[in-house]
């Protein structure tokens, strides 16, 4: 199968061309270069690369300014990173804009990604109502749910973002337990798999989780924050709870990550595959990022792997080192 190398902003990228030929990667070679040097073909394979049916890669990112240092830029991502999830916030060019940050460079750049490099943004936030008078004042749990889905709605629609990522750590708020999952369902209506607007991502993440069965068709992903995970075994432990015997999540909709805030320096923790292998293909010991990158559980191909603070990997030599690595290792190249 035909492949072109495709040079990316930063590093080299091999994506396939369009249609048929865009389900199989040679991806991120170390070399690095300036932005703005490519072509519409090289966006164009790109966007068609992210198109494809592939193990997708996942990064929320903070920190964004419109400093010199591409380590804190839109720009400076990956062009291969599928998903960034909005963590510093939504940037805007309109000041006032609620739910919002006033910063035209940024704003920008996030659109360039969004539009040019294909790579898709999403909305996160802490589901939780505590303090939030406008839902609480709501006289049925019905209509709580309505009222701050659609605000979770109106703020993905109003943005142009690509989705919501809900980080399910609310314990003791209202909005937990049968309510969360209510919500879900609500948004489920209009977003996700089953929903009127699927192009829209619904995500949940968060670890540990215990929500109903019955609720993970909903969502396009579920994203576990396995962070410092030993290997294979914790991996495979952990989809278990959420597989339910085949009666919760798929594992084309699982996605694992982990906290390269703590570990940028190495790429994660000590990491054991389930045949005892401790070695990186990059040689010396392999550590849990690609780790994760190479994992699938037994009961098929995961939706991909990633990480929290994703862009320290920046400070790696060369730049986001780990997380191409990673990439390159869960899409293998197909000679």
């Amino acid at each position: 199968m035909m492949k072109l190398k495709l040079k990316i902003a930063g590093l080299f990228f091999v994506a396939l061309l369009a249609g048929t030929m865009a389900s199989c990667t040679d991806i991120e070679n170390e070399e690095i270069q300036k932005p703005y040097t490519y072509s519409e073909q090289y966006y164009e394979n790109l966007r068609a690369y992210k198109a494809s049916e592939h193990q997708i890669s996942f990064m929320w990112f903070a920190d964004y300014s419109s400093s010199h240092s591409m380590g804190i830029r839109f720009l400076g991502l990956p062009d291969s990173l599928d998903i960034c999830s909005l963590w510093g916030g939504i940037p805007s060019d309109i000041e006032g804009k609620p739910n919002t940050f006033y910063n035209p460079q940024v704003y920008e750049e996030m659109r360039f990604i969004q539009k040019v490099k294909g790579t898709k943004l999403t909305y996160v936030t802490f589901p939780g109502v505590s303090g939030l008078d406008w839902v609480m004042s709501k006289p049925t749990a019905e209509e709580r749910i309505q009222v701050y889905g659609d605000s979770l709605l109106n703020i993905v629609y109003n943005n142009d973002l690509d989705g919501m990522d809900l980080d399910y750590e609310i314990h003791g708020d209202w909005m937990h337990g049968a309510n969360f999952v209510n919500l879900i369902k609500y948004l489920g209506q209009y977003i996700g798999p089953k929903g009127k607007d699927p192009s829209k991502m619904l995500i949940v993440d968060g670890w540990p989780i215990e929500i109903d069965a019955s609720v993970y068709e909903y969502m396009t992903y579920f994203i576990a924050q396995a962070y410092s995970s030993y290997g294979s075994t914790d991996l495979q432990n952990r989809f278990n709870e959420v597989w339910h015997n085949g009666k919760g999540l798929t594992p084309d909709r699982y996605i694992v990550t982990e906290n390269m805030g703590d570990y940028y320096s190495t790429g994660g923790t000590p990491f054991t595959e389930a045949d005892g292998n401790i070695t990186s293909a990059m040689g010396g010991r392999l550590y849990s990022l690609e780790g994760m990158a190479r994992w699938n559980p037994t009961q098929g191909k995961k939706g991909g792997f990633g990480a929290f603070y994703g862009h320290r990997d920046y400070n790696s030599n060369p730049p986001y080192k780990y997380i191409r690595h990673g990439i390159q290792a869960q899409n293998p190249a197909i000679n």
